[in-house]
């Protein structure tokens, strides 16, 4: 059965009243997993999101293609980046940029996503890739940043690595849209990276990541059964077993009879 695709509105009638999933995928077998899996939204590279055929992969999931704000540049540059992805059918942007650029974003009735929390391109303010909103000072930063993002016409917020109590309470003194990431279910979304709930990170794993399947063991031997079959290739161009006559195309006698007659004699 066809699904169709939520808008921001239907999102906001929503909250307090169903979990939505995201997902971050990075390819298009990741997108297309996630639209049969029945996923309710995605983060993508915007590079995917501008692929003419992203609709027919991906026709009811709700997308928001994201980089890190250093990565687009001045609030000049988001909105025409923004107005770009829009045309491209994307349903909101995540922006971690300043409350001025996502307020000039929002003037243009773009739905916005911010980040508060833990936010990885900016985690030297907070101490570094740990959890913040553990004291009730840095709680209330949180508190009082996912009120700036609701003053200046924001539509959500990813909340990042916080303490399930305090995401719970701002999510309900909030308008937001909130999308978890290792906040807890109070908010609105729960959200992880596709490489992390696919187990092929090979690097750090957070806390909040659950791996669904063992992709990183299936991906080594892949590579071992790669490298073999490249191997035995070279063996047999080298020894003259490949290429067999079934691997060749002929021509028939007489053919190439009068294509030899017509060469010069060397």
């Amino acid at each position: 059965m066809s699904r169709q695709r939520p808008t921001v509105a239907d999102i906001r009638a929503m909250k307090g009243k169903y979990q939505f999933t995201m997902i971050r995928v990075e390819t298009l077998d990741e997108l297309e997993a996630a639209e049969k899996a029945r996923i309710d939204m995605v983060s993508v590279p915007p590079e995917m999101m501008l692929l003419p055929h992203f609709r027919e992969v991906a026709p009811s999931l709700f997308a928001v293609p994201g980089v890190n704000f250093f990565d687009v540049g001045t609030a000049d540059d988001f909105v025409r980046w923004a107005f770009r992805l829009f045309k491209a059918s994307a349903d909101a942007v995540y922006c971690s940029a300043s409350l001025a650029t996502v307020k000039r974003l929002a003037d243009e009735a773009i739905p916005v996503i911010g980040h508060v929390g833990l936010i990885p391109s900016r985690a030297t303010w907070t101490g570094g890739f740990k959890a913040v909103g553990k004291t009730a000072e840095s709680a209330r930063k949180i508190f009082e940043a996912v009120k700036a993002y609701e003053a200046v016409g924001a539509f959500g917020a990813e909340i990042e690595v916080v303490p399930t109590e305090v995401a719970a309470a701002i999510s309900e003194r909030t308008s937001l849209f909130m999308v978890s990431m290792g906040a807890g279910t109070g908010c609105d979304c729960q959200y992880l990276f596709g490489d992390d709930l696919l187990g092929q990170n090979r690097g750090h794993v957070p806390r909040h990541a659950k791996a669904y399947r063992n992709f990183a063991a299936e991906l080594d031997r892949l590579q071992r059964e790669r490298i073999a079959a490249f191997s035995e290739f070279a063996a047999e161009v080298r020894s003259g077993a490949y290429p067999e006559q079934r691997h060749v195309v002929g021509i028939e006698a007489g053919e190439l009879r009068r294509f030899l007659e017509s060469l010069p004699v060397s």
